[in-house]
């Protein structure tokens, strides 16, 4: 497999070389689960196209967005549980077709002591990771839900590189750990607001 641009940093070609070989490639459509919570990591996620979201269910069912991982990320969750043989706390799902380089855990290890800039490449996901959840927290804690679900629709704009986006009130809802009737409402508002058109299964960022 190419190993190019996958990385977030200036990797070298001995780093590249030893992902290429280490690496098994696969490729998941959109809704995919990709880890579940409770299983055992055996291998550690770089996506090398396409976005996963990574979501945290409670006791109830309900679940939260926590963050996405684009290409040239990994998991950070699952670095840190697969090195200490714990199981996964996170539930992390194909948000399009994503293509995705597994490295096993093994590997991981030799590479963290063969190439500095391996673990840089950790820490500095753990850097951003750490600052995405403590926007989560704050936006739960201090925020209202309709600034909630803007920011919601902006992170998916960007990420998709759209203002149009193809998204129900009830996938919103899922995602922020709220209800779809609240949802609706606050939408409308939005709406009425001149921050959204809606449509059919469809959201359209003014």
């Amino acid at each position: 497999m190419e190993i190019n641009n996958i990385l977030e940093f200036k990797s070298s070609p001995e780093i590249k070389s030893k992902l290429a070989t280490f690496g098994i490639a696969k490729t998941f459509l959109e809704g995919d689960v990709i880890l579940r919570e409770n299983s055992y990591i055996k291998s550690i996620p770089i996506v090398t196209s396409g976005s996963i979201r990574v979501m945290r269910t409670d006791e109830d069912g309900r679940e939260i967005l926590l963050y996405y991982i684009e290409s040239g990320e990994s998991c950070i969750v699952s670095f840190l549980g697969g090195l200490h043989q714990d199981t996964c706390k996170i539930k992390a799902l194909a948000e399009e077709k994503t293509d995705i380089l597994f490295i096993p855990i093994d590997k991981v290890k030799e590479l963290i002591k063969e190439f500095p800039e391996w673990l840089d490449y950790i820490f500095r996901l753990y850097h951003k990771r750490f600052e995405e959840l403590l926007e989560v927290v704050n936006e739960v804690t201090f925020k209202k839900m309709d600034e909630r679900i803007l920011n919601f629709i902006k992170k998916k704009s960007e990420l998709t590189k759209t203002n149009e986006l193809h998204l129900t009130h009830e996938q919103i809802a899922n995602e922020l750990g709220t209800v779809r009737v609240v949802v609706s409402r606050l939408l409308k508002q939005l709406e009425d607001e001149g921050l959204v058109k809606l449509g059919r299964n469809k959201i359209i960022l003014v």
